[in-house]
């Protein structure tokens, strides 16, 4: 289960496991949405907290005990990552703004990540449970902050996290031209089945996810926008 040459598999789009794995993950974010008033939820952040902190870690453990660890694959700047480490601080603090930046690259990158997984190991490979429980947890962590704690988001949000992560996109480019790695597949597409296969060839697509990337912040935003308009309405009354 360890063995980085074990139930390698080329072809977990949309298999079995794949289909699965997605499944339980509709079923955690309805189980979180209808027991979000429950006295235990107090008990499911730290839990939360715990899956992302020990993902991370055997994570770093793993790679370096089978010499997989190096500084093109494994420094800590893939989006999903840099969710990872914030999703545990906003986790830990409470944290409004920290919530309110990730609220829409961790669930954007981390949902994409799990509808098209860039991932050659299958069940019950120790990395397919890693990859999917870390990206399960980082979603589930901002649905917390939503569900039980009530946080919201306002249009300044959007214009905080767009600006945040453009600037963090624009500081991991120039890592990449200098170390020659690809986080935040800035470099070149992922091997595996992705969104970016239908958005041109490099560097064109990066251009082309910028749109994808607006046209995600508002449909995240969306369900904010009829919510703090019923709430405006309602004291206008």
């Amino acid at each position: 289960m360890l063995d980085p040459t074990a139930f390698r598999d080329p072809s977990l789009f949309l298999s079995t496991a794949h289909l699965i794995v997605l499944g339980l993950f509709i079923f955690s974010v309805l189980w979180l949405f209808f027991h979000r008033e429950k006295e235990y939820m107090k008990t499911i952040r730290w839990v939360l907290f715990g899956i992302l902190v020990v993902s991370e870690i055997t994570l770093i453990i793993w790679t370096v005990t089978f010499d997989l660890w190096n500084v093109r694959n494994n420094l800590p700047l893939h989006l999903c990552t840099i969710s990872l480490i914030l999703s545990c601080y906003m986790l830990w603090k409470k944290s409004y703004p920290v919530f309110e930046i990730i609220y829409f690259f961790g669930i954007g990158g981390a949902l994409q990540a799990l509808l098209t997984p860039d991932l050659f190991y299958t069940f019950p490979h120790f990395r397919f449970f890693h990859f999917f429980l870390a990206h399960i947890a980082i979603i589930l962590a901002i649905l917390y902050m939503i569900f039980v704690l009530h946080f919201r988001i306002t249009f300044q949000s959007a214009a905080k996290s767009f600006l945040i992560l453009n600037g963090v996109a624009l500081l991991v480019f120039w890592i990449n031209q200098a170390i020659g790695s690809n986080y935040m597949f800035l470099a070149r597409k992922p091997a595996g089945p992705s969104i970016l296969d239908f958005l041109g060839p490099y560097p064109w697509y990066i251009l082309s996810l910028e749109a994808i990337v607006i046209g995600m912040f508002i449909l995240l935003y969306l369900p904010f926008y009829f919510w703090n308009k019923k709430i405006t309405n309602e004291h206008q009354k």
